[in-house]
């Protein structure tokens, strides 16, 4: 490579300077870097989403694994691109199986949750390094800017977290009101079976677009680190002064060469010999040893200090009288031996461990209140147990004494006159049983939503299943004024005699 053909000024740079040039750099290719990146991660992704589509997590896993292989397309890119050879986006992706050769098991085995994955990669897809040779050459690049590169994975596995959450929540605002109400979020996150599959293929596929946009710029702010470490240790930034220097005095070489001979006409190797006195082995070895007896080759250091223990010196000079302890300091020194240090530090660990101890239990016993309220959802015994149950839900009345005691056969009758009176009376009557009979903490302020979300807390599969049937045509004759068929207002009643008929429980 030729340094003086880089695109960027050669100087060192602070990490954090280095990792705002990976950005530029980035940000300057983006287009050539993101196009690239889509073209051989996307087919991929696509792929073991079709092969593992009831296993989204595991197909998830190994797009996440295969991260290491991707990156070495933008490295190579952002390696080409330096020194003004940048490729276009057909000849990078055709380079692209022929990076893979060089240590991609190892990139995908033991080195693969390397902290300073991106930093590192060079030495190995770059310089070819491998074996005893890249531990030396790691060694060396990683006394400095390691803690960088570590700060720099880390900021990017939280920052793939935060833009994923961000793409799922945009998602969640662009669906339209009246599809929502339909939705019961719970039950799609928790469901066992295929209907939260598409969902979580959903958020894999938000994932493989973050890194569209993100993963070039995390492989460009690690290659600038590598870069400015190179700088720093190899004076790259001097070699290029050196070389500016030599092109502006190539055209005075010859009488440079001249001046330079015309001094040096006086020591001649003649003359030195004739004035040169030899130096007997003796003289030399002497010479030597004075050398290596003074700095920076040995700096003698004289240090006094207290150490417990310590036998009192014998005698004592003037200057150190004037600087003696006082006796009872003195005496409590001599005291602290090896045991008794010991039994006084045992007795140090207990106080602060019975301290500590006392302190966590202030803590909780002064905010009991609050933290019996995430501790146990079950309501808890005494006054609040005794609060007036709500009257009305969505404005319909949930006492007991409004509703028939046959309520199937009331609904049966209202169908055929009045079916919203009598899906009506189904929703008011499964409420009053829930509030009354299973003792659901409704509220007022409660939407169906909510509702539904307390009755999956019960664990009983078959009422579950009908509220949440009940509570769909309710919802869809309410805001859509859609009737249910004929067959369903007979499974509904039917339904609701299997459940709470002969003593109101299922």
């Amino acid at each position: 490579m030729r340094l003086s053909d880089a695109s960027v000024v050669i100087r060192p740079r602070t990490a954090w300077e280095a990792m705002d040039l990976g950005v530029l750099m980035a940000r300057e290719h983006r287009l050539l870097l993101m196009s690239s990146w889509a073209m051989i991660t996307l087919p991929v992704f696509a792929v073991l989403t079709a092969v593992l589509w009831q296993y989204p997590s595991m197909a998830m896993f190994l797009f996440w694994w295969l991260k290491p292989a991707f990156d070495r397309l933008p490295l190579y890119i952002l390696s080409k691109a330096l020194f003004g050879e940048t490729p276009t986006v057909k000849q990078a992706v055709r380079q692209w199986p022929r990076l893979l050769k060089g240590q991609l098991l190892a990139s995908l085995t033991w080195r693969r949750l390397s902290l300073s994955r991106s930093f590192v990669m060079p030495v190995s897809q770059l310089e070819g390094l491998d074996g005893q040779a890249r531990q030396k050459r790691l060694g060396v690049l990683l006394q400095r800017n390691a803690g960088a590169a570590r700060w720099l994975t880390t900021v990017g596995v939280h920052l793939e977290i935060g833009l994923w959450f961000g793409c799922m929540a945009l998602f969640y605002l662009f669906i339209p009101q009246q599809l929502e109400l339909d939705w019961d979020w719970q039950r799609l996150a928790l469901a066992p079976n295929s209907e939260g599959l598409w969902l979580e293929h959903l958020g894999n596929a938000f994932y493989a677009l973050i890194l569209v946009f993100w993963e070039p710029i995390y492989v460009a702010c690690g290659f600038s680190l590598y870069l400015n470490r190179r700088t720093v240790l190899e004076a790259w930034d001097l070699e290029l002064v050196f070389r500016r220097l030599r092109q502006r005095l190539s055209n005075a070489a010859s009488l440079i060469v001249l001046v330079i001979g015309l001094t040096l006409l006086p020591f001649s190797p003649h003359a030195m010999a004739q004035e040169a006195k030899p130096l007997s082995p003796q003289d030399a070895s002497q010479s030597i040893k004075s050398l290596l007896d003074s700095p920076p080759f040995k700096n003698p250091e004289t240090v006094t200090r207290y150490r417990f223990g310590e036998e009192k010196p014998a005698t004592k000079s003037k200057a150190h009288a004037d600087g003696k302890l006082p006796a009872w300091l003195q005496a409590l020194l001599d005291h602290l031996n090896g045991n008794n240090l010991k039994h006084l530090g045992q007795g140090l660990e207990v106080l602060l461990w019975g301290l500590l101890a006392g302190g966590l239990v202030l803590l909780i016993w002064r905010y009991r209140d609050w933290l019996s309220t995430f501790v146990s959802r079950r309501p808890s015994p005494g006054p609040r147990a005794t609060k007036p149950l709500p009257t009305q839900l969505f404005g319909l009345e949930l006492g007991t004494e409004t509703l028939p005691d046959d309520l199937a056969s009331a609904a049966e009758q209202l169908w055929a006159t009045q079916p919203r009176e009598a899906l009506g009376l189904l929703y008011r009557g499964l409420l009053s049983r829930l509030l009354h009979d299973f003792n659901l903490p409704l509220k007022s302020a409660d939407t169906e939503g909510q509702v539904l979300a307390r009755v999956h807390q019960l664990q009983q599969p078959q009422l579950l299943a009908f509220s949440d049937e009940l509570t769909r045509h309710w919802q869809n004759l309410a805001y859509g004024h859609q009737l249910p068929s004929a067959p369903t207002q007979q499974k509904l009643c039917s339904e609701w005699r299997a459940l709470f008929s002969a003593g109101g429980t299922p």
